[in-house]
């Protein structure tokens, strides 16, 4: 079933997998940009762990294959990182799409933000928009959750969260059976955290031995965490 996945020419999502129906963006990216023939495979999702194979015919979807089922994560994994400068939001909004984060969360400005949004909203469509196209080149069945605009202490109540800190004398592992592993790895500005933002309490995880820019730092909290997740298995839909 998953080879159905890697091998469609298109993965798309749509409201219905019974009639699986295109948005106009996504049919001319299919017929105009990919020129997908008819009689290619091209796969749909509901964007919540279900999907099924359609063939290409007249510029439209024809479904040909029974609805699969994924499993939803057995553990949530996500980073949230304070927004940088330029379009290196959106790529790294794109890269953990791509890489497999559930939960994606950009924090309100903290002391030392650089980026001070005075439209959370338009960036956050922006940014639901890239991680959408990102699930789709990367033929997930399940559409990661982005938020924006989230204070620093409520991201820090969340069950499971730890802060990225260069310092810290436990460092992420990638086994699953570690379970002192987060759940959700909170990076800082580029600056920091000064240490009165961060409550005694709350875990400092090291992510490696060198100092990292905040792009890459929530690159490989990412990839430490869905290293250690478990990886659900798919299951037809009775």
């Amino acid at each position: 079933m998953i080879d159905a996945l890697r091998n469609s020419v298109a993965h798309v999502f749509v409201d219905h997998l019974d009639s699986p129906s295109l948005t106009d963006t996504d049919q001319h990216h299919l017929s105009r940009v990919l020129r997908v023939r008819d009689g290619e495979r091209v796969t749909a999702s509901d964007g919540r762990g279900s999907w099924r194979s359609c063939r290409w015919a007249d510029g439209g979807l024809r479904v040909d294959g029974d609805v699969v089922t994924e499993a939803a994560p057995l553990q949530r994994v996500g980073v949230a990182f304070v927004p940088v400068k330029g379009d290196r939001n959106e790529w790294s909004v794109q890269k953990l799409t791509e890489i497999g984060v559930d939960d994606i969360m950009l924090l309100a400005p903290t002391r030392r933000s650089v980026v001070r949004w005075t439209d959370t909203d338009k960036q956050l469509r922006k940014l639901s928009l890239v991680a959408r196209e990102a699930a789709m080149q990367s033929r997930r069945v399940w559409l990661p959750r982005v938020t924006a605009g989230v204070s620093l202490s409520d991201v820090l109540s969340m069950p499971g969260v730890a802060v990225a800190d260069p310092a810290a004398s436990f460092a992420v592992s990638p086994d699953a059976s570690n379970r002192a592993n987060p759940a959700l790895i909170v990076v800082g500005p580029e600056g920091g955290f000064d240490d009165d933002e961060i409550p005694a309490n709350v875990p400092r995880v090291r992510l490696g031995d060198t100092i990292l820019r905040a792009e890459t730092a929530t690159l490989v909290a990412a990839t430490l965490l869905t290293s250690a997740a478990a990886i659900p298995t798919a299951k037809e839909a009775q």
